[in-house]
């Protein structure tokens, strides 16, 4: 479909379900891997308008789960506000939410914010209504594994078996920690903390993109935002030990921590090695939807770094 009747079916949506008064403007915005996002201007007002083309979670309306974890992240202050929601409309699932205006995330002069945005959100209850991961290194592992053996016929049949063989030494690692993580007091995290989800605004952080949030451990997001198949996503950063230390330290005087640093430090670690491999493994799986026909949104930076990633694995692994 092209962009103007796109445009078209946006306004006629909002219109009918009477989520706005008015559209003056739709313009496109940007895509994700599994969404597409718009601009809609109302007056004085800015929203975002998404259509979801896909879902991570296994969800069967991914939309509206969407839309339930930013009503359970709301209270933070620092995501967007969701406004309305359909799970069947005539672009599939829709939802409106605020637009927060501000500047692209850049490493070398927001990364002190993001320990607030973290803080924020993971001292929120955890809600009911999202998917749990109890056991985060065992639920990532198992998702891993998932998407190694998504596509039997795989081409890169070198990379799968490297990538085998370290999640053998993940859950290996995992039955050395067997209760590492059995009384962790749980909360909502985004597991998708790329820096292109945070927008700076007036000295402050605010992270977007909850298509994949889930209830879990909060180490989940500070390893996720610390590997280097994360922050060389869209830069060139890479943290040095010093570095990351200072960064957990920031977050941890911000929480009210009933742990020592040492063992946020630790576990963070854990996760660090976990997460990596499902980074990979998603790289992998989207290394054969990126040369297929079948999937809708395409974008040839992304595939490009899945390239990168994928034919440099062991310097990742080392």
């Amino acid at each position: 479909m092209n962009k103007k009747k796109v445009f078209t079916r946006i306004n006629q949506i909002i219109m009918e379900n009477e989520w706005l008064d008015r559209v003056e403007d739709v313009s496109f915005l940007a895509a994700g891997e599994y969404n597409e996002n718009y601009l809609v201007i109302a007056g004085q007002k800015k929203y975002v308008f998404r259509i979801n083309h896909g879902t991570q979670l296994n969800q069967t309306d991914q939309i509206r789960y969407e839309y339930n974890v930013l009503k359970a992240v709301e209270a933070s202050g620092v995501t967007p506000k969701p406004r309305h929601v359909a799970s069947n409309s005539a672009l599939g699932g829709v939802l409106l939410m605020e637009f927060i205006p501000g500047l692209p995330f850049a490493f070398d002069q927001d990364l002190d914010k993001v320990p607030g945005v973290f803080a924020a959100i993971h001292q929120l209850p955890a809600s009911e209504k999202l998917v749990q991961q109890i056991d985060p290194m065992d639920d990532i592992a198992r998702e891993s594994y998932e998407l190694l053996h998504k596509f039997p016929h795989h081409p890169l049949v070198k990379e799968k078996a490297t990538l085998l063989d370290y999640h053998e030494k993940i859950l290996e690692l995992k039955q050395q920690h067997q209760t590492l993580f059995a009384h962790e007091p749980l909360c909502i995290v985004n597991t998708e903390v790329n820096s292109g989800n945070f927008i700076i605004r007036e000295n402050k952080g605010f992270l977007v993109d909850w298509e994949k949030a889930v209830i879990s451990c909060r180490y989940q997001d500070l390893a996720h935002f610390i590997i280097p198949t994360t922050t060389l996503w869209k830069s060139d950063f890479k943290f040095t030990p010093e570095g990351r230390l200072d960064f957990l330290q920031q977050y941890y005087h911000l929480i009210t921590p009933g742990f020592s640093f040492d063992e946020l430090e630790f576990k963070t670690a854990m996760l660090e090695k976990t997460i990596l491999l499902r980074a990979l493994s998603w790289c992998f799986m989207a290394y054969v939807e990126y040369t297929s026909q079948e999937r809708v949104l395409k974008d040839q930076t992304t595939f490009n770094k899945i390239k990168a990633y994928l034919g440099n694995i062991e310097c990742f692994l080392k």
